[in-house]
Order: structure tokens, then sequence, then C-alpha cells
């Protein structure tokens, strides 16, 4: 199991990082908001640490597009090529 920003890293692995902000209330109307960001592994290891918890990134993490709070952070495999190297 992929724990820790420095796994993801070193498997090759990516995080995406999706904007959870739906519709709104019965009291406040607004347009859902679709946005996502594939993260830059590489300062979040510089900035956070290779120990920092993948479970508590979202936490840290606000929407680029409506600045929500609400975000998913979601592990995306490297593609089969990449694999196959790793393998190798």
């Amino acid at each position: 199991m992929i724990a820790t920003l420095g796994e993801v890293h070193d498997l090759g692995w990516r995080l995406r990082i999706y904007c959870r902000e739906g519709k709104g209330s019965a009291m406040k109307k607004h347009r859902a908001c679709t946005a996502y960001v594939d993260a830059d592994l590489e300062t979040l290891v510089w900035t956070r640490g290779r120990d920092f918890p993948i479970a508590r990134l979202d936490s840290r993490m606000k929407c680029i597009r409506c600045g929500s709070r609400r975000v998913m952070v979601a592990l995306e495999p490297p593609p089969v090529e990449s694999r196959q190297r790793i393998r190798a």
C-alpha cells in the first residue's frame, strides 16, 4: 500500500487533485466546479517531506478555480510502459 509522498514519487505514480464542490444547497446555488490538476510531486516532496502521508494531503489543498477546500486526492498508476521499465 502506498502511504507517503516519497513512495508515490519513487514508484512513478501520479497524484491528481479533484475539486469536490457540488452545485450548492437549496439556499445557495452555483455551478459545480469540475477543476482538477496533476500535482507536482517534486514540489510536494520538497515542501512537505518524503514521509508526509497522502491521507492528510487533501486537508492542505485548495481548488485553483473556485477556492474550495473540499478536494479529493486520487492516486494514478504510471503508464504501462513505465511499469515495464521499473520491473526490468
